[in-house]
């Protein structure tokens, strides 16, 4: 009887030791698991985010972009502006005359010094001109819908009517304003 009480106290020390052994064991193995699983977690969504990121930049590019006009694909020329010519005021041709200011630069070929030169010799008739063209349209003519056609006639007859050695390329409105009276 002494030697089953003595392996029962010895039992239970040795299975206590075991069990304690095993649970640090078992704290350690458990928690090296769930690092491992995170770590795994971390790859995986990794790897997805950049399968996405791939797949998805090579369908359709980046998610800002913007579509560009036919007319602004191609190379388009830059040019140099005369822009001092003062202030054009007139009236319209209507039966109750509209106030017309206008503002405008003339755009001409890059470096072109001739062009510069001669609009300079002929500013006089040009912005007799213009104030001619201006009182010649009614009101309505004179809308912003019209607005390129405008540019394109004035360019039109200054380089037909006006200049003789150099051309225009480009007419913008720097300041346009059309009052009508009531």
């Amino acid at each position: 009887m002494a030697d089953e009480a003595a392996d029962d106290i010895s039992g239970d020390l040795g299975g206590g030791s075991v069990s304690k052994k095993g649970n640090v064991g078992g704290i350690f193995t458990g928690l090296l698991k769930w690092i491992l699983i995170a770590i795994a977690a971390i790859i995986l969504v990794v790897t997805i985010a950049v399968i996405v990121n791939k797949v998805m930049g090579s369908k359709g590019g980046s998610q800002s972009f913007v579509p560009v006009a036919e007319e602004y694909k191609t190379e388009r020329e830059f040019y140099d502006w005369y822009s001092s010519i003062e202030q054009i005021r007139t009236q319209t041709s209507d039966p109750i005359p509209a106030s017309v200011t206008v503002e405008l630069s003339l755009g001409y070929k890059k470096d072109d010094k001739q062009a510069s030169s001669e609009i300079t010799a002929r500013i006089v008739e040009i912005r007799a001109f213009l104030r001619r063209y201006f009182a010649e349209k009614t009101a309505d003519e004179l809308d912003a819908k019209n607005e390129d056609i405008l540019r394109q006639q004035i360019r039109d007859q200054l380089n037909d009517d006006i200049l003789s050695t150099s051309r225009i390329r480009d007419v913008q409105f720097t300041f346009f304003s059309v009052v009508r009276q009531q």
